[in-house]
């Protein structure tokens, strides 16, 4: 049975999941939601013993049923292959009590790969089966992860256009590195003065503009996103919780239909909203546990059920999640509201004029599921030091505030339920802060000597991603005020 997608806040008619896809963001200003979450359609373990590509397939194919069986698996396949530097995609690796998923084998070292690998194929696909014939740009705010990732998938691809918006002084120098080197005539990145919010909220605002759009539209282009609020991120986010779950079924590690947790370093909610997806579709999963660094927006909401940007943005060791506004919660609010648009809308409406919403206790209830906590700097660079001198395994940043938050719910629950900790990208993103935290001897200061320092101390390789950047050229150095994000994405365009 077909499955369609309607906007969180109730405004116009269900679309197929290649217009959503297609679109990025509903008109009315809501994220695209399938009109029902589907069941999976075989037992946990018949997932066992498939690849990554198989369990993609078999999971996506329930979502995205507008797509052939041969589009669907020839997106699938351009994406999952010899990008990755392991066999297994998505290794798990155990230490220090816990499991580690690995999902920054990818072209980027993040798990943004895993997603950003296939939306391309997806989005092209898309565009031939709705017999569009505009040039697709694909406009994009990232906190440190997603611009590379977006970036490396849509070079060259061809009628697309990839414009990003980073914070200038809000990413590590390996990350802003990763993006302004890009190679690509169909590629535009900008740093901005401000923060990853501001730069979200911003995107946003030129998606709104309905004026704009015409412009765009008249001269045979249309915007789309990459961001985590276009559902062709969302669902090939799925995938990688079923493929763990089925990994540890098909080591022995864990019987069939045993609950497991997930511990997720949250800052926008895809990542941890997935894994919410996946229990709902049938996997096992006991509770999710969402890790938060400094700014602790969603720390706090899953403590009151209030939700409140009003604070301090924080610059953290663990940039990716310095995010204030965690758009894809807006999905949860709407399931946990009973779907009603009008009274989501309202939500969004609030956080939007006055920085704050609050929940009612039937909502609440619904969120019994999710445990939240949050580590702070100094916890972050003791737990990497700590696992890394009892057990030789090094995460990164964003990694050890999971694992630290994992460590504290274990102590105020004595849950001994098996976990899998989500690791979202290399240490050798953060290498700064990991070596600062494994070595404060280390006297190096430059980021790719400190790579080599880690490489030497871990015994662990530099990764490709981090080698063709070493010496690449400055492709891009624009830099803009919030006002101008508009002008600059015109300018990029020829308008």
């Amino acid at each position: 049975m077909d499955i369609l997608y309607k906007s969180t806040r109730g405004g116009g008619k269900p679309v197929t999941a290649s217009e959503a896809i297609l679109k990025g963001l509903a008109d009315d200003g809501g994220l695209f939601v399938p009109e029902r979450i589907p069941a999976f359609d075989r037992k946990p373990e018949e997932f066992a013993g498939l690849t990554y590509a198989e369990t993609a397939y078999e999971v996506m194919k329930l979502y995205l049923t507008d797509y052939t069986e041969e589009e669907l698996k020839d997106c699938i396949a351009r994406a999952y292959d010899d990008k990755f530097d392991t066999e297994k995609i998505a290794p798990m690796a155990e230490a220090a009590g816990a499991f580690y998923l690995e999902l920054f084998h990818g072209a980027t070292i993040a798990f943004k790969d895993m997603a950003l690998s296939i939306l391309p194929h997806l989005m092209t696909t898309a565009a031939k089966k709705n017999h569009i014939s505009n040039e697709i740009v694909i406009l994009t705010a990232t906190s440190g992860d997603t611009g590379k990732a977006a970036l490396a998938g849509f070079a060259g691809v061809e009628g697309t256009r990839i414009i990003v918006f980073y914070p200038k002084s809000g990413v590590s120098p390996i990350q802003e590195r990763q993006m302004v080197t890009q190679k690509g005539d169909n590629t535009f990145v900008v740093g901005i003065r401000g923060n990853f919010d501001d730069a979200q909220s911003g995107v946003k605002r030129i998606f709104s503009d309905h004026e704009l759009r015409e412009r765009l539209a008249t001269r045979g282009f249309q915007f789309s996103s990459a961001n985590s609020i276009n559902i062709g991120r969302l669902v090939p986010q799925i995938v990688y919780y079923v493929y763990a779950y089925a990994s540890l079924l098909g080591e022995g590690r864990i019987k069939s239909g045993e609950e497991i947790n997930f511990v997720v370093p949250t800052g926008n909610f895809g990542n941890i909203l997935a894994a919410y997806y996946a229990r709902a579709m049938g996997l096992p999963i006991r509770r999710l546990i969402c890790a938060s660094n400094e700014n602790k927006v969603l720390f706090d909401f899953f403590s009151s059920g209030i939700y409140d940007r009003n604070r301090e943005f924080v610059l953290t060791s663990s940039p990716s999640m310095d995010i204030l506004i965690s758009s894809n919660l807006e999905r949860l609010i709407y399931r946990i509201a009973g779907e009603d648009g009008a009274k989501n809308r309202a939500f969004m409406e609030s956080l939007a004029a006055e920085g704050t919403y609050t929940i009612d206790d039937t909502m609440r209830k619904e969120l019994e599921i999710f445990y939240g906590g949050y580590a702070d700097g100094r916890e972050t660079a003791e737990r990497i030091r700590e696992v890394c001198e009892k057990t030789g395994y090094v995460m990164d940043t964003h990694t050890a505030v999971a694992s630290a938050v994992y460590e504290k719910y274990r102590r105020e629950t004595n849950d001994t339920t098996k976990t899998v900790i989500v690791s979202t990208a290399s240490p050798f993103k953060f290498t700064k802060s990991v070596m600062e935290a494994v070595d404060p001897s280390c006297k190096e200061t430059d980021d790719f000597a400190l790579a080599d320092a880690l490489a030497g101390l871990s015994g662990l390789r530099v990764p490709r991603a981090v080698e063709e950047i070493r010496n690449a050229p400055i492709v891009h150095d624009h830099v803009c005020g919030i006002p101008e994000m508009a002008d600059m994405v015109c300018g990029f365009l020829g308008m």
